[in-house]
This record gives C-alpha cells, structure tokens and sequence, in this order.
C-alpha cells in the first residue's frame, strides 16, 4: 500500500506578494521556435569584480550596475551565492524597459585567506533565466600588506 503526502509551504495567497501575470512571459515551446523579442534583457556594465588584494577579516563590497534594454519589465526572483561569506542584495520591485537597477554584493573575508572567487546567480525572468556574475580578492595576513 502506498501512500502519498502533499503538502505547500509558503504563507498563502497574499496580493502583496504576488506579481502580475503581464510581467512573466515565457517564450519556449517545445519546438524550439519561441519569440524571445519581447523579453526583458540584462546590460550589465561588468559582471566580474576584482577586490585586489583586502586583509583578512575585511568585508568589502561592491554594486554591479544593469539596464533592463529588452520591452518588457524585469524581474529579479532570486540572487544566489556560491558562499555563505558573500551576501547579496537587489531590486524586489520589477524594472521597467530602459530603467536601471543595481545588485549590490558585500563580501566577509575573514577566515578565507589565500585567492577566492565567489559565483553569484542571478535568476530573472530573461532568455536564458541566469546571469553569472563574479567577484575575487587575494585574502592576505593582517601585517603582510
């Protein structure tokens, strides 16, 4: 005998939470043949950033700067870190065509000496739904500078 569970996690239907069903467009088709023209676009001015070389213990951060440059809004649903050491954060409200945001990324280098390069992914409503973004820094001894 077999027996399934269902069961939803989430704090239920909330109109505050929920976006409008015009801003999420999915152009694939099991053919292949979607219209992706009418998708938002990420333009970011960089998508790697170099801290240098920082000390040990030092949380450092920077901003990745991007236009939305497709005909639709954008929308941001998650950005994830390769680390627990680098935190991100970004707009919660959609972009608008020709607007531009920032995803801003603080990173705490204590206890993480020697090269580091984290991974941030960024997922949104774009054709492809991920953007890779990168940070790195040469983690030094205090006193070594």
């Amino acid at each position: 005998m077999a027996l399934l569970l269902l069961a939803g996690c989430g704090s239920g239907n909330s109109k505050d939470q929920m976006l409008p069903t015009d801003v999420v467009n999915n152009p694939n088709t099991a053919n292949g043949a979607g219209d992706a023209t009418h998708l938002p676009v990420f333009k970011f001015d960089e998508t790697e950033h170099d801290f240098g070389r920082i000390i040990d213990g030092e949380t450092v951060s920077c901003t990745f700067k991007f236009k939305n440059s497709g005909k639709t809004d954008l929308v941001i649903a998650d950005v994830s870190t390769s680390c627990g050491c680098t935190v991100p954060s970004f707009p919660k409200t959609p972009i608008r065509p020709g607007e531009e945001g920032t995803i801003k990324v603080a990173f705490n280098s204590r206890g993480k000496r020697g090269f580091q390069s984290k991974n941030i992914v960024v997922v949104a409503n774009t054709q492809p739904n991920t953007t890779l973004l990168r940070i790195k820094a040469q983690v030094i001894a205090p006193g070594t500078e």
